[in-house]
């Protein structure tokens, strides 16, 4: 659009002499009256619509649709053209904002322009928890956190017959055939390690960042209950994981805390544990691109920022998906806008708060991570799971 834009400003003759004493910074604001081209998930919008969303912020958007692929974002940047798409992306979660910053696909920020920043949880806080989440191996802060979550399981109680706080419920023979876990070597073989860990059956030291032996072992666990029929299938994508628990299909499933809320409002008796062994903790931030700085998109990007650390956001995402809120002042609000939150909905915060504490406090807890030293013994035995 831009292009097209300078092709006929250079065209008229008169301002092609006036052209040459151009400032920087009038180039830069022509570059940001464009919209800010994102590149996310489709759980990153509270609203309707993508539109809706770039109003409440005061920043018109061009929205790109992004998969939960880490493959795939680091594939558009180092070796394609997300540079020249994107100006603001959003990641899949731990360690993905060292790659991007060590190959110089996105910047540092100023965090002085984002006027919420001081609304952020004390998590981020420097030698906190999730501190190093938000900042590259020098210290730099490069993502603004917006989602976070510890995963667990979901399960039918009226099926199952109670509630469940253990990991075992998935490779109990009781539920044989009404098992599934997602997809995905990262959160499945973490998830499946921090069990195996935390419950005694096997040794393993970090369970985000396994050794070739450490994989070895609870990959044979999986194969193992894969052949006996244990699992009715790996789930893929959000919705795959919804329609299987409304359905009764499943009724036990590791998977995404969304997926139990949306598989719930469909009807089923889908409630989302406390497992004691532990749970996969992670986070999702949004990030500036070189190309979006380049193209004047930092006062755009900070003023989208400003939203996604507003309590306007963290109540919504945090009432509607079950994601938990990134910022201080969710309760406040939700009580100064009853319009919005009625009883029902904030006695539904009010417990789904209670329930991420009690997740975050188990000692088990591992935070996720992309890139395993031993990346390559992943893929190779989750390509044996997948085949078995």
């Amino acid at each position: 659009m831009f292009e097209t834009t300078r092709r006929n400003f250079l065209k008229n003759s008169a301002l092609v002499a006036a052209s040459a004493s151009l400032s920087q910074s009038f180039i830069a604001d022509a570059f940001a009256a464009d919209p800010l081209k994102i590149w996310t998930i489709g759980v990153a919008k509270v609203t309707k619509t993508w539109e809706e969303m770039g109003k409440q912020a005061g920043v018109p958007l061009v929205y790109s649709a992004k998969s939960g692929s880490a493959d795939q974002a680091i594939q558009k940047f180092f070796v394609g053209d997300g540079q020249k798409l994107y100006d603001a992306i959003t990641d899949n979660g731990g360690g993905q904002e060292d790659a991007m910053s060590d190959n110089k696909a996105i910047v540092p920020l100023d965090v002085s322009k984002i006027k919420n920043w001081k609304n952020l949880i004390p998590a981020y806080n420097e030698g906190n928890v999730a501190a190093n989440t938000i900042r590259n191996k020098k210290g730099e802060i490069v993502g603004v956190p917006y989602i976070s979550n510890a995963d667990s399981m979901a399960y039918n109680k009226t099926k199952v017959g109670g509630d469940i706080d253990t990991w075992d419920a998935l490779f109990d023979s009781q539920f044989k055939g009404y098992a599934a876990m997602q997809n995905d070597s990262g959160p499945t073989l973490t998830t499946t390690a921090v069990y195996l860990k935390e419950s005694g059956k096997q040794d393993i030291v970090n369970p985000s960042d396994m050794s070739k032996s450490e994989v070895k072992g609870v990959c044979e666990f999986l194969i193992n209950m894969k052949k006996k029929g244990q699992f009715r299938t790996f789930w893929d994508g959000f919705g795959n994981g919804v329609d299987l628990l409304a359905s009764e299909e499943v009724l036990v499933s590791s998977c995404w805390e969304p997926i139990a809320v949306i598989a719930a409002k469909k009807g089923a008796d889908i409630h989302y544990g406390t497992m004691k062994e532990g749970h996969q903790t992670w986070n999702n931030v949004w990030m500036l691109t070189k190309g979006g700085k380049q193209r004047g998109q930092e006062d755009n990007f900070y003023k989208l920022m400003d939203l996604y650390l507003s309590p306007w956001f963290g109540a919504r995402t945090l009432s509607g998906l079950g994601f938990t809120p990134q910022m201080t002042g969710v309760n406040e609000y939700v009580d100064a806008n009853p319009k919005d939150f009625d009883a029902k909905k904030k006695a539904g915060i009010a417990k789904r708060l209670k329930n991420k504490a009690a997740r975050m406090a188990v000692k088990g807890n591992s935070w996720q991570n992309l890139y395993p030293k031993e990346m390559r013994a992943y893929q190779d035995w989750w390509s044996k799971v997948q085949a078995a």
